[in-house]
């Protein structure tokens, strides 16, 4: 009976990430390639929009611990996770339409809009967000059956990334319908309504076959403003997982964020974008599938350790290569290969701070600890697109009449900030970790048998 429910929780779980990353993969990459290059917004106000992307994703991201003490508070016959994830799924699909919705407007008059549909949308798929991923931890205690869960968990969020990356080019062109094979609103308009179509059905996979041990923890007390700021911050190995995070995101989406206006303007073949994107997404689901059989043979700091050199190498290799896909593609194959480990460990850090902070500060807060995720995810993605705007403007790019026109100093200025930037905070950020993460499997073991005999963590409920 309980292997049954661990399987079903398993891939019901796992098949509802498929939909919210192709929306958020659709929103963080290619909301700018959609500005710039379908709506062709000038410099003005596209530096306007940049500005108001990263002031509202801090402020968002801010917002991420209080939506984590409302969810953790949250006392209903569904749960407290289910509710938000549906309200979020919703308002969010709606709000991903609406921002790729031509409204005719230009200049404050389109800034305003954007402003406000922005940030809604933000507020929005963060309710969906730290509900969703806060209830993974409580589906099983053990380490290897929540790396099983997380894996296959990434590997359908990967899958959901790489039919946005793969398709976005084009699916948007097919559905303009233009003679010329050129992009329209109407074709990111169209393909907005599929993406989100894709996670409603998603999310009803996850809301009715994820099946909750309730009885498995014991009841809490509410979680108040002084309670979030505890568990955020007397939890150190939250914070120091939180930084690494960080710094690792932000260098991720950078250099995904670039990839249409490489191939465009670096390779000048911006077909060549989705046959890249292709090879890269089987490549990291790859990676995904056969982690668990790697972290039986492997610590999982050892792995950390190998997936960073592979990014290191496959920076290193990008940066340098010419413009032939061969080099090319074997420096993504060790890139994306590496970053696909290093985004699963990362979710398996967060999972075990939350029984670290439950032994260490005597109460158990999920959806505060998770809201962690979110929040890095926005922050990351803050400055992420803050550089690539800043890029493509400063570069020339986004004033380039055709894809031949950006100096090479330009494309200089595109390879520093995809390559190098983000580089250097991947093993920042791999730096913090091997300084100051100390949850391991026998620290983990120690803790998870001191919070049994507390009676803090009842497995046969």
């Amino acid at each position: 009976m309980e292997e049954k429910r661990y399987r079903k929780n398993k891939w019901t779980f796992g098949l509802g990430t498929i939909g919210r990353d192709m929306v958020y993969s659709l929103i963080s990459m290619y909301l700018l390639v959609y500005l710039t290059e379908v709506v062709n917004l000038s410099d003005s106000v596209l530096a306007s929009i940049s500005v108001i992307i990263l002031c509202a994703r801090v402020f968002d991201a801010l917002n991420d611990p209080v939506m984590g003490v409302i969810v953790d508070n949250t006392r209903t016959r569904w749960g407290k996770f289910k509710p938000w994830i549906l309200f979020g799924a919703l308002t969010s699909g709606i709000f991903t339409i609406l921002l790729f919705t031509d409204f005719k407007l230009t200049g404050t008059g389109y800034i305003v809009l954007f402003a406000f549909l922005y940030v809604f949308w933000g507020m929005a798929f963060t309710t969906n967000d730290i509900s969703y991923w806060s209830m993974m931890p409580t589906l099983s205690t053990d380490q290897k059956e929540r790396e099983k869960i997380g894996a296959l968990a990434r590997i359908f969020a990967n899958v959901g990334l790489f039919a946005v990356v793969v398709g976005i080019i084009p699916i948007t062109r097919l559905l303009s319908g233009t003679s010329n094979g050129e992009t329209t609103p109407r074709g990111y308009f169209l393909f907005a309504i599929i993406v989100v179509a894709v996670m409603w059905a998603g999310q009803c996979i996850t809301l009715f076959g994820v099946r909750e041990r309730r009885g498995m923890y014991k009841q809490e007390e509410h979680t108040g403003l002084k309670g979030m700021v505890r568990a955020l911050f007397k939890n150190d190995q939250l914070l120091f997982t939180a930084i690494s995070m960080l710094l690792f995101m932000i260098g991720y989406v950078t250099t995904t964020s670039f990839g249409v206006y490489f191939f465009k303007y670096a390779y000048h073949d911006e077909d060549m974008y989705s046959m890249f994107a292709l090879v890269l997404g089987v490549s990291q689901i790859l990676a995904l599938a056969v982690f668990p059989l790697f972290s039986k043979r492997f610590t999982r700091r050892t792995l950390y350790t190998i997936a960073t050199a592979m990014v290191v190498g496959g920076y290193i290799l990008f940066f340098f290569s010419p413009m032939n896909m061969i080099p090319i593609g074997i420096a993504g194959l060790l890139l994306f290969f590496g970053e696909a480990f290093i985004q699963l460990l990362m979710l398996m850090f967060l999972a075990d701070s939350i029984e670290y902070g439950q032994w260490k500060l005597g109460k158990r807060n999920e959806s505060v600890t998770f809201a962690i995720q979110p929040f890095i995810n926005k922050g990351g993605g803050a400055i992420g697109s803050f550089i690539v705007a800043q890029t493509v403007i400063f570069s020339g790019i986004n004033s380039a009449k055709t894809m031949y026109d950006v100096s090479a100093d330009g494309l200089l200025i595109l390879k520093l900030a995809m390559f190098a930037l983000p580089l250097i905070c991947i093993v920042a950020g791999y730096v913090v970790y091997m300084l100051k993460f100390k949850i391991d499997k026998t620290f983990y073991d120690r803790i998870l048998s001191e919070l049994k005999a507390r009676g803090d963590i009842n497995e046969q409920a």
